[in-house]
C-alpha cells in the first residue's frame, strides 16, 4: 500500500510540474510587454526599465522560468542582495531560514505566487484567499443538489425502466449535459431572478456577502447563492442521474438480488440493503471528478451571476491582462484537481486490492 500511495504521490508532482511549464510559457509567449501592463498609461522609459529589472522581466525566458519555479517551490535559493530580483523580504512572504551558502540563502517558505499587475501590488495569495472560499461553497452546494435529487431521480428511472416518466428523466437529463453553463445561467437569471422575481424574490445577480444600503456592514445572502448553485449543478445532475439509473439497473439483474427477491424482500428493502451501496461505485467516481472540475467551470456562471468567487476574479484579470493572478488562479486550479484526484485513487487503492496490483 505504502508503494500504492508513492507512486500516486510522485505521479501528482509529475503532473503538477507540467501544468506550472504550461502555464508560464503559455503567458509568457503572447505578446506585449509585462512591466507596460503594470504601470499602463502612466510609464516612461526609466519606469519601464525599473520594473522589468525589479521582476527579473529584463532577463532571458528560461532565466525567469527558473525564477518563477524558484517561487513556487517551498524550498529555494534566495540571493542576500537587495538589489537582486530573486532577494527575500518579510514583505514579500514569511519564510524560514535553513542555511547560507556566501550570497545565497536556502529558505523553506509557501509558494509565492507574485504580485497583482493592477491590485497595486496586492499579492496573488491574498486575491485567491479572499475568493476562493465563495466559489468552495458553490461547487459544494451545487455537487450537493446534484447528488440528493440526482440519486433520487436515478433510482426511481430505474425501478420504472421503460416507462413514460423513465423516458422523460432521460431526455431531460440529456438535455441538461447538452446545455452550456452560460447560456442555463442567462437562462436561469433572467427567467427566475426577473420574470418571476416577485414570487421567487431571487435577483439576477449577486454574491453571498452583501454591502448594507444604509451602510451598517456586511451580510449574508444566502437567496444569492439558489441560482448559481442548481446552475452549475444541472450537468452533473445529468450524469449522476443517469449513472445511478444505469449502475442500478445492473446490479438489480445480479443473482444474489434475485434470490432476495425469493426470499420476500421488499423492494424497498432490497435497494436499501443490497442495491444502493453496490450501485454507487460509479457515481462516486463521476462526483469526485465533476467537483473537481466546478472549480474551472464555475468561471462564466460567477461572472454571470456577479458572485465573487474565483471564476469571476479570473475573467476579470483576463479583461485587465492581470497575468500574475491568471495564472496563479489556474495553477491553483489544476492543484486541487490533481489532489482530489489523488486522494480518489489511493481511496480506491485502499477499499480494493485488485486495483493496487494492477
Amino acid at each position: 500500500m505504502f508503494s500504492y500511495i508513492l507512486n500516486k504521490l510522485v505521479y501528482g508532482i509529475l503532473t503538477l510540474f507540467g501544468v506550472i511549464t504550461v502555464i508560464f510559457f503559455l503567458f509568457n509567449v503572447l505578446p506585449g510587454d509585462p512591466a507596460r501592463m503594470m504601470l499602463d498609461q502612466r510609464e516612461d522609459s526609466e519606469q519601464l526599465q525599473n520594473i522589468r529589472v525589479k521582476y527579473g522581466f529584463d532577463q532571458s525566458l528560461t532565466t525567469q522560468y527558473f525564477y518563477y519555479l524558484n517561487d513556487l517551490s517551498p524550498i529555494s535559493v534566495h540571493s542576500s542582495d537587495p538589489t537582486n530580483y530573486t532577494y527575500l523580504t518579510r514583505e514579500k512572504y514569511s519564510y524560514s531560514k535553513l542555511f547560507s551558502t556566501g550570497e545565497k540563502n536556502v529558505v523553506v517558505k509557501y509558494p509565492y505566487l507574485r504580485k497583482s499587475f493592477q491590485k497595486n501590488d496586492k499579492n496573488v495569495t491574498e486575491v485567491i484567499a479572499e475568493t476562493i472560499p465563495n466559489t468552495a461553497i458553490l461547487a459544494v452546494s451545487a455537487i450537493t443538489i446534484a447528488i440528493i435529487i440526482g440519486v433520487f431521480f436515478g433510482i426511481l428511472s430505474a425501478l420504472y425502466k421503460d416507462s413514460f416518466f423513465d423516458r422523460i428523466i432521460s431526455i431531460l437529463s440529456t438535455l441538461g449535459m447538452s446545455l452550456p453553463s452560460f447560456f442555463s445561467a442567462i437562462l436561469f437569471a433572467w427567467f427566475f431572478g426577473f420574470v418571476l422575481h416577485k414570487y421567487t424574490n431571487l435577483n439576477m445577480t449577486g454574491s453571498l456577502y452583501e454591502v448594507d444600503d444604509f451602510g451598517e456592514g456586511i451580510y449574508v445572502q444566502w437567496k444569492n447563492l439558489i441560482l448559481p448553485a442548481v446552475v452549475l449543478g444541472i450537468r452533473p445532475l445529468a450524469v449522476v442521474i443517469q449513472l445511478m439509473r444505469n449502475s442500478l439497473l445492473e446490479v438489480l439483474g445480479q443473482d444474489y438480488i434475485r434470490t432476495a427477491r425469493a426470499k420476500g424482500l421488499s423492494t424497498y428493502k432490497i435497494i436499501k440493503t443490497h442495491a444502493l451501496k453496490n450501485s454507487l461505485n460509479p457515481v462516486v467516481t463521476a462526483i469526485s471528478g465533476w467537483f473537481a472540475s466546478m472549480l474551472a467551470g464555475a468561471v462564466f456562471v460567477e461572472y454571470i451571476f456577479n458572485w465573487n468567487g474565483l471564476g469571476k476574479e479570473i475573467v476579470n484579470a483576463l479583461n485587465t491582462l492581470d497575468l500574475p493572478i491568471i495564472m496563479g488562479s489556474v495553477l491553483v486550479i489544476a492543484t486541487m484537481f490533481i489532489i482530489i484526484n489523488i486522494l480518489v485513487d489511493i481511496s480506491y487503492g485502499m477499499l480494493d486490492p485488485k486495483i493496487r496490483l494492477k
